[in-house]
């Protein structure tokens, strides 16, 4: 089976939570999971962000529903890092 180990996505947000508490929750879904959130734009209501996550097993339904559940929305998926086993 091939693992998910690096997404970078495209994601708007609210302001709250902000930036940190947004990586925080999506670094606690799985163990050693990594997040790198750059914001590219902000405007009054929301920001841009690119979201970069590392790990051994990502579970892309899962950190989807924890952007959702953050009050985000997933744009796209920027680049994809699949390993075969």
């Amino acid at each position: 089976m091939a693992n998910v180990q690096r997404l970078v996505l495209d994601v708007l947000k609210p302001h709250q939570p902000n930036v940190l508490k947004f990586a925080r929750a999506l670094a606690a879904l799985g163990e050693g999971y990594q997040v790198d959130i750059q914001v590219l734009e902000v405007d009054e209501e929301t920001e841009t962000l690119q979201v970069a996550i590392e790990g051994d097993r990502l579970d892309f339904e899962l950190i989807s529903g924890a952007i959702s559940e953050n009050g985000a929305s997933l744009h796209s998926i920027d680049e994809v890092s699949v390993v075969g086993k």
